[in-house]
């Protein structure tokens, strides 16, 4: 039987890339509607970031950081903050989850192609963290006086939306290592330090130099620079090193992601 499953399951399926795209954009599509009614995930994602950014950007934030209203600034850091959150929540909670429940079994043995249920997260994540940034703009720009023009507003959101990508890779890697109780703690285990450590709750130039320095090591930091470069705040280094090490992170996070993938198959199907 298991045999024969897996003869099913590798059969080449061919289709025309309009049918594909369809499939791609539909599981996309589901995969957004269930978590927009799943308030565990829609409201916190968007709320968390949101509520800190009201308290310290706009109702304590009237103050300068590194030269920039403080309300520009944490515009930058809380937009990385609340995309880390939506693509972490969003991939590795999810996956571990329907790993739990056996739901990626009834999807292999589907026709579906594989990769359209890993891109449907990774797609709802991206929209989420476009609400989430597009909603701290919103705030931004009505109540804390940021003032940016349409070519610098449209490169933070691109920005902050395509460097959810690293972090979506890092969902997938722990959603295929945590179980499905578990998952939701050891993705804040993870998440909560990384912000803090990286100078998006509190500015870098306020932490101790130690943890300045150990902060070049980690992926929110380097994000969180480029979208400070783009409001006016950076540090002043190359863009291109932050986005290689970004890159770099994507890459060994998709890597530990396909080994838990290969071990998942091996026990369903070896």
């Amino acid at each position: 039987m298991a045999t024969a499953s897996t003869i099913l399951i590798s059969a080449t399926v061919h289709r025309p890339l309009g049918h594909m795209l369809k499939i791609y954009l539909k599981e996309a599509k589901y995969e957004f509607l269930k978590n927009l009614r799943l308030r565990a995930y829609s409201v916190s994602t968007i709320f968390f970031p949101v509520m800190f950014y009201i308290l310290f950007g706009l109702v304590l934030g009237r103050n300068t950081i590194g030269g920039l209203s403080t309300s520009a600034y944490l515009i930058a850091t809380y937009g990385t903050f609340g995309v880390m959150g939506a693509s972490l929540f969003g991939t590795a909670a999810a996956l571990a989850a329907e790993r739990g429940l056996g739901w990626l079994q009834v999807k292999r043995a589907s026709p579906m192609p594989p990769f359209a249920y890993f891109a449907g997260k990774v797609i709802m994540s991206m929209i989420f963290s476009t609400a989430v940034v597009m909603l701290l703009l919103f705030l931004g720009f009505t109540f804390g006086g940021v003032h940016m023009g349409l070519a610098q507003t449209v490169q933070l959101v691109a920005t902050l939306v395509v460097g959810s990508l690293p972090f979506c890779a890092m969902g997938l890697a722990i959603g295929y290592f945590a179980g499905p109780n578990s998952a939701p703690a050891t993705i804040n285990m993870i998440y909560l330090p990384l912000s803090f450590c990286s100078g998006l709750w509190v500015p870098l130039m306020f932490l101790p130099k130690l943890m300045r320095d150990f902060a070049r090591f980690l992926p929110p930091y380097h994000l969180s620079q480029l979208a400070l470069g783009i409001v006016g705040a950076g540090r002043h280094e190359s863009n291109w090193t932050h986005w290689e090490y970004l890159i770099g992170f994507s890459v060994l996070c998709l890597g530990v992601a396909r080994f838990g993938f290969q071990r998942d198959e091996g026990k369903m199907y070896g």
